[in-house]
């Protein structure tokens, strides 16, 4: 089994989700679960859709996080950039010092 070292967070619009999900659902050699949560999100580069995503100045996003092998990580970001290149899609990868369960 790969050693689980780092968590791949991945934030998008929401009218995104599903395309981002599917993908992720697409390749479980890489992930082997997700969390998903529902955040508001802005940016100073930010393309606000509707009318009242503008007059609150945010958006609604859909940040998708997941614990995997740092290696996996890098695949899976290479593979979305080729499949998903959309400046609407944001990453970071964060080091995970110790993941498992309680029971």
């Amino acid at each position: 089994m790969k050693e689980i070292n780092c968590c791949l967070t991945l934030v998008c619009h929401e009218s995104l989700e599903e395309r981002l999900v599917d993908h992720l659902l697409e390749h479980p050699d890489w992930v082997r679960g997700f969390s998903l949560a529902r955040i508001d999100g802005g940016s100073q580069k930010e393309v606000l859709p509707s009318m009242l995503e503008q007059v609150r100045g945010r958006s609604q996003r859909v940040q998708i996080a997941t614990v995997m092998n740092s290696g996996d990580a890098r695949q899976l970001v290479a593979y979305l950039k080729r499949e998903e290149a959309n400046p609407e899609i944001a990453y970071w990868i964060t080091p995970v010092i110790e993941f498992g369960r309680l029971g």
